[in-house]
C-alpha cells in the first residue's frame, strides 16, 4: 500500500469521525468534559407546565455551576426522548466535596502489610488479579479543603475525584436544587425527587463506564464495569473470591458492605452446613439400629396396636403400623446427633455474628470509614419531611404498628382451621382402617397428607400476603414522616421484619410448639373454636411432630428460595431481551443505561430482608432439619453471582452511597440468634421425641434398650366409654363386632379400672421434669459458651487497632509539618513585602520633597 493512500485513509477516517461522532462515550460532545449524571424526559400533553418547570430547573443548576448538554429527541433511538448531560466542573466539584467531608488522599501510605499467612498458598485458585482486588493503592485520607489544595495529591483535577465520588455530588446538588422563581420563594418545589414523582423528568441516572460484555474504547475511561462482570457477575466465578474494593469503588460503600456480609455468611455457612450433613449421615448409618420404628413397622407388634381416631365421627381407628414411614423418616432427623447440631448452631451464631464484627471492623479501616459517622445523603432531610412536615408533628403513628401486625393472626388461625378440615377430608377417604392412600408409587397417611398440602398453601398465601404486607409497612412508614432516609430505612426495616417474621415463620411455630400440645385425651377432647366446631385440635402421631417441622421448613424455605430465584431470572431474562434489541453501535452510552432497570433507594433493603428471613430459618428451627445450612449454602453460592449480574447488567449504575456497617439489620440478626437458642431447645425438648427416649432408656427400660418404648408411651383407653360425638360411624364398627375392646392413644395416663383412672402417672411428670431441666442446661450452656467467645474475640482486631492508631499520628504530624511550611512561607513572604513598601514610600516622598 501507497503512502498516499494510507494517508487518504487516514483523512477519510477523521473526517467520518469527525461527521459520526461515537456515541458510545462519557463524555459531552468536546470529548473533554465527563458526563456525571444523565436526566431524561419526554414531551407530552402536560408540557407546557413541565417545560416552564424544566427550564427553572436546569437555569438554577446552572447557576450553581454545573455545565449542561442537551440530546434532541431526534438523536436517540425512538425518536422522543430528551436526554440532559450534567457535568459538575472543578470548581463545583471542590465547593461540595468540603461540604460533604469527602476524605481525598494526600500521602501515600507507608504503614506495611502484613505478610502472608502459612499456607497462603492454598488460597491462590481462588485468587483474582492484584489489579481487580487492589485498583487503586492504598493512601493517607484527610477530609477536603479548598484552602489547603497544595496539601492533597491533585496531579489532574480531572481525575482527582472518582467518577462515585462525582456522581454523589452531583446527586446531591439536584436532590437540594428548587425550580421555582426567585421572586416565588416555593418550599416544596425543590429536588429531583419531586420532578421525577411528577413526571417532568423520566429518570435521572449515572452513566455506567463501559459496555459490560466489551472493553471501553477510550483509553481515558475506566472499564470496571467490563472488569467486575468478567471476575465476578459470571457464574462459572462462583469459586472466586469477591473483589470488595473494586465493588466499593464502582458502587459504593454500602452496596460494597453488603456484599461483603453475603459473602462471609456464606463461607460460614460451609462449616454449619458440613455439620449438619454429618448430624444426617449418622442418622443414615444409624437406621438399622431403630428399634422404636421396627417396633412400629412390625405386624405383630404394631400392626396389632389400635389406635384412637384423629378427628370425630369422620375418622377412623387406625393401627400404628400405618405411620411407618413416617417413623424411619422422623428417625433421620430426630436422633442423638440432633443434640449435638443444636448446640452446635447455638455457639455458630455466635461466632458468625463476632467474626462479622472483626471483618466489618477492618472494612471499616481498609476503606476510611473509622471517623466516618453517617452520609450526608442519609442524614439529609428527606423532601418528603420537608414538604408535609411544615409545623410540629401531630402524633406519631407507630401505635398504628402493632394493630396493622395483628393482620396475621387471621392467616395463622386460618391455616390451623385448614388443617383441622382437611385432615378429617383425608381420613374419610379410606374406608378401612388398614388401607392407606397410593400415591406416584408410595403410600402416604391422612397425617402426611395433610402437611405436605397444608404446607403448601400455607407458602402460596405466604407469598401472596408478602405482596400485601410490603405495602403495608411502605404505607405505615410514609405515614410517620421520618425527617432523614436513614431514620426511613430503619423504620421500615423494623416494621417490614416483624410482618415477614410472623408471615413466614407463624406456621412453623404452630406445628413446633402448639400441634399436639393441646389435645386433651378420650372424653375430654379440647376443640379449636368449641365442641359445636367439630375441629378437634391436631395430634401428633407416635413419631412425633419433629418431621411434620421438617417438612414445612423444607417447603417453605426451599419454596422461597426457589420461587426467588425463578422470578429473578425471568425478569433478568424479560429485561436482558428488552435493552438488546439494538446494535450497540448505534445505541449511545446513555441510551444503552436509559433502558435499564433502576435501582431504588431500597434495593438493598430486599436483599437483605431476603437473606434475614433466611438466617431465622437455619437458625431458629434447624433443630429439626440439619441439612437446612446445606440449602441455604447452595442458595447462597447462586445468590451471589445472580446479584452480582444484577447490579452489573440489568440496574442502571446506582449512586454511590457510605455506610459503615450493615445498619438496622445488625441487630434483627442479634434477636434472631438469641431467639434461635430458646427456639432449638423447646423443639429438643417438646417436638422431637428425644427426651421421652432418654428416661424411658435409663429411668424405665428392663434391659437398658429401647425394645418396649412404643407400648409404654401409649395409654389405653376403653372404646365402650368414647362419647357418641366422638365415636367414628358405622363403618367402623366393626372393631367393636370383632372383640376389640380397648384402643391406645398418645399420652401417659393411668389405664382403665385404676383409682386414678385416666390421670397423669409418675413418668408423665419425670418427663416433664427432664424437658425443663434439658431447657435450662442447654440455653444455660449455650448462653454461656457465646458470652465467652464474645468477650474472648475483641471487636476490632488488635492489627487494625495499631493501624488506626498509628495513621492517625501520621496525619496528625503530616498537618501539622503543612501548616507549618506554610506558615514559613507566609513570613517570609511578609519580610520580602515590607522593604519593598518601605522602599516604595521613601521613593514617593522624595518625589513630593524635591519639588519644594
Amino acid at each position: 500500500m501507497s503512502n498516499e493512500y494510507q494517508i487518504c485513509v487516514v483523512m477519510y477516517c477523521a473526517r467520518t469521525e469527525k461527521l459520526q461522532p461515537n456515541k458510545d462515550t462519557v463524555f459531552f460532545r468536546d470529548g473533554l468534559r465527563r458526563i456525571d449524571f444523565v436526566l431524561s424526559y419526554v414531551d407530552d400533553k402536560d408540557g407546557e407546565r413541565k417545560q416552564e418547570r424544566r427550564k427553572e430547573f436546569e437555569t438554577n443548576l446552572a447557576k450553581i455551576g454545573l455545565e449542561l448538554e442537551t440530546e434532541d429527541k431526534t438523536e436517540s433511538k425512538d425518536q422522543k426522548t430528551y436526554f440532559l448531560k450534567v457535568h459538575a466542573p472543578w470548581e463545583v466539584l471542590a465547593k461540595y466535596a468540603e461540604i460533604l467531608h469527602i476524605k481525598v488522599p494526600f500521602k501515600k501510605s507507608d504503614i506495611p502489610h502484613r505478610h502472608d499467612a502459612p499456607f497462603e498458598w492454598l488460597s491462590y485458585p481462588f485468587r483474582l488479579p492484584e489489579n481487580i482486588m487492589h485498583p487503586v493503592p492504598e493512601h493517607f485520607t484527610y477530609p477536603f479543603n479548598k484552602d489547603k489544595k497544595d496539601f492533597f495529591l491533585i496531579e489532574d483535577k480531572d481525575t482527582f475525584f472518582p467518577p462515585s465520588t462525582r456522581n454523589r455530588i452531583v446527586y446531591y446538588i439536584l436532590t437540594r436544587c428548587p425550580y421555582y422563581k426567585e421572586d416565588r420563594k416555593e418550599k416544596d418545589k425543590t429536588g429531583i425527587k419531586r420532578l421525577l414523582s411528577n413526571g417532568t423528568y423520566t429518570t435521572a441516572f449515572p452513566l455506567h463506564d463501559c459496555r459490560y460484555w466489551k472493553r471501553g474504547r477510550n483509553s481515558d475511561c475506566e472499564s470496571e464495569r467490563f472488569n467486575l462482570y468478567k471476575h465476578w457477575a459470571r457464574f462459572l466465578c462462583f469459586y472466586k473470591e469477591q473483589p470488595l474494593n473494586l465493588i466499593r469503588k464502582y458502587y459504593g460503600e454500602k452496596i460494597g458492605i453488603y456484599f461483603a456480609w453475603l459473602g462471609f455468611y456464606t463461607e460460614m455457612l460451609f462449616f454449619a452446613a458440613v455439620m449438619g450433613v454429618i448430624c444426617f449421615v449418622y442418622g443414615l448409618l444409624s437406621y438399622e439400629d431403630n428399634i422404636t420404628s421396627k417396633e412400629i413397622c412390625d405386624p405383630e407388634k404394631g400392626g396389632t396396636i389400635l389406635m384412637c381416631p384423629l378427628c370425630d365421627q369422620k375418622c377412623l381407628f387406625w393401627t400404628l403400623n400405618s405411620t411407618c414411614l413416617s417413623s424411619w423418616q422422623s428417625h433421620l432427623f430426630d436422633n442423638e446427633g440432633t443434640i449435638f447440631f443444636a448446640i452446635f448452631m447455638g455457639i455458630w451464631v455466635t461466632l458468625f455474628l463476632e467474626f462479622w464484627k472483626r471483618r466489618q471492623a477492618r472494612l471499616e479501616y481498609e476503606w476510611d470509614l473509622v471517623d466516618f459517622e453517617e452520609d450526608q445523603q442519609q442524614l439529609q432531610t428527606r423532601p418528603e419531611f420537608e414538604i408535609q412536615c411544615t409545623g410540629r408533628r401531630l402524633n406519631k403513628i407507630t401505635q398504628v404498628q402493632p394493630s396493622f401486625v395483628s393482620l396475621l393472626i387471621p392467616q395463622i388461625v386460618k391455616f390451623i382451621a385448614y388443617r383441622l378440615a382437611v385432615y378429617a377430608a383425608f381420613a374419610s377417604i379410606i374406608k378401612d382402617p388398614l388401607r392407606k392412600i397410593q400415591f406416584v408409587g408410595r403410600f402416604i397417611t391422612p397425617q402426611l397428607a395433610t402437611s405436605v398440602t397444608a404446607s403448601c398453601i400455607n407458602f402460596v398465601i405466604i407469598m401472596i400476603l408478602n405482596f400485601l404486607y410490603e405495602r403495608v409497612a411502605v404505607w405505615i412508614t410514609d405515614m410517620e414522616i421520618p425527617k432523614t432516609h436513614l431514620e426511613y430505612e430503619n423504620r421500615l426495616t423494623t416494621k417490614m421484619f416483624l410482618f415477614q417474621f410472623v408471615n413466614y415463620y407463624s406456621s412453623c411455630f404452630y406445628v413446633a410448639f402448639f400441634k399436639g400440645k393441646f389435645v386433651g385425651y378420650p372424653g375430654h377432647y379440647k376443640y379449636m373454636f368449641g365442641r359445636s366446631s367439630r375441629l378437634r385440635n391436631e395430634e401428633c402421631d407416635p413419631g412425633g411432630c419433629l418431621i411434620e417441622l421438617t417438612t414445612q421448613l423444607v417447603i417453605v424455605m426451599a419454596g422461597k428460595q426457589m420461587c426467588g430465584n425463578i422470578q429473578e431470572a425471568l425478569l433478568n431474562w424479560w429485561n436482558s431481551r428488552r435493552t438488546r434489541h439494538n446494535p450497540e453501535t448505534q445505541y449511545s452510552r446513555w441510551e444503552q443505561d436509559h433502558v435499564l432497570l433502576n435501582f431504588g433507594q431500597l434495593g438493598l433493603f430486599y436483599e437483605y430482608l431476603e437473606m434475614v428471613i433466611q438466617f431465622g430459618f437455619i437458625t431458629l428451627f434447624v433443630a429439626s432439619f440439619p441439612l437446612a445450612p446445606l440449602l441455604a449454602l447452595f442458595n447462597n453460592i447462586l445468590e451471589i453471582r445472580v446479584d452480582a449480574w444484577k447490579f452489573t447488567t440489568q440496574f442502571k449504575r446506582p449512586v454511590a452511597t457510605k455506610a459503615r456497617n450493615i445498619g438496622s439489620w445488625q441487630e434483627i440478626l442479634n434477636a434472631v440468634a438469641i431467639l434461635s437458642v430458646v427456639t432449638n431447645a423447646f423443639i429438643m425438648a417438646f417436638t422431637s421425641d428425644m427426651i421421652p427416649r432418654m428416661v424411658y432408656l435409663y429411668a424405665y427400660s428392663q434391659d437398658s434398650s429401647m425394645r418396649g418404648y412404643i407400648n409404654n408411651s401409649l395409654s389405653v383407653y376403653q372404646i365402650n366409654q368414647i362419647p357418641k360425638p366422638n365415636m367414628p360411624d358405622e363403618r367402623n364398627f366393626c372393631v367393636i363386632l370383632c372383640g376389640v375392646v380397648f384402643f391406645r392413644y398418645r399420652d401417659y395416663r393411668y389405664p382403665p379400672g385404676h383409682e386414678e383412672e385416666y390421670k397423669h402417672t409418675m413418668q408423665f411428670w419425670h418427663i416433664l421434669a427432664a424437658k425443663m431441666a434439658f431447657i435450662i442446661i442447654m440455653e444455660h450452656v449455650v448462653f454461656v459458651v457465646k458470652f465467652f467467645v464474645a468477650w474472648m474475640i475483641p471487636d476490632v482486631p488488635s492489627g487494625v487497632k495499631a493501624r488506626i492508631k498509628r495513621e492517625r499520628y501520621l496525619i496528625q504530624e503530616y498537618l501539622h509539618n503543612y501548616e507549618v511550611e506554610r506558615l514559613k512561607i507566609q513570613l517570609s513572604a511578609s519580610f520580602i513585602t515590607e522593604p519593598i513598601l518601605s522602599n516604595r514610600a521613601k521613593r514617593k516622598t522624595s518625589t513630593l520633597i524635591c519639588p519644594l
